[in-house]
């Protein structure tokens, strides 16, 4: 039987840097065992600092991908730099629970992408958890057919035949702001739209 752990799973930060040293302190706060990231952390307007120095200064993992603001690019630099893992076509697996994702959305900005892309994406991140017990999946899309299609942004195909076919135990989104919160089932897999000001899990 796995441990349970304790997560702050957040998107959409957009280069706030005082969101991220609020984010921060509820991490701490709240003892997390692990940060996620699901995409538009960075802003190519704003110049953001140091936007993920505040969870390493309270000695929190992180992992992340990147969202349609992000580049691909600044997703790798991000991880780099800060000693994070970008997981967008990768995978890991902490305290027995695998976590697998795509980030990017097929939406305007230099972390667009296609459908057929984000399936091939989550396909092959999803080869490294092996026989793991507890998935959850990371995208920063919705999937269609899902609470956040409310606001008339179209959610991904490829995502929600992901569900279908990995059936991972919780999926975290981001993306639709206005949906921030929403939490539904998809088949068994609990869809979760994290948003900017975060969600406390414990799984």
């Amino acid at each position: 039987m796995t441990k349970k752990i304790k997560i702050l799973a957040a998107s959409d930060i957009e280069g706030d840097s005082g969101l991220v040293k609020k984010l921060a302190i509820k991490a701490e706060k709240e003892k997390v065992d692990l940060v996620v990231l699901c995409g538009d952390i960075t802003n190519p307007i704003i110049h953001s600092k140091d936007i993920i120095k505040p969870f390493k200064d309270k000695k929190k993992e992180v992992i992340l991908l990147p969202g349609n603001w992000d580049s691909f690019a600044t997703a790798d630099i991000l991880a780099n730099i800060y000693g994070v893992k970008n997981i967008h076509g990768y995978s890991i697996i902490h305290e027995g629970i695998g976590f697998f994702g795509a980030g990017g959305a097929v939406a305007p900005g230099p972390g667009q992408t296609n459908e057929r892309e984000l399936m091939k994406t989550l396909e092959k991140a999803h080869k490294g958890l092996g026989n793991v017990e507890k998935k959850i999946m990371l995208t920063h899309m919705h999937p269609s057919s899902s609470l956040s299609e409310f606001s008339g942004f179209q959610g991904s195909r490829a995502i929600s035949r992901a569900i279908k076919k990995f059936k991972p135990d919780i999926l975290l989104h981001g993306h639709i702001h206005e949906a921030a919160g929403a939490d539904e089932k998809i088949g068994r897999t609990r869809v979760i739209n994290t948003g900017p000001e975060g969600i406390i899990l414990e799984i």
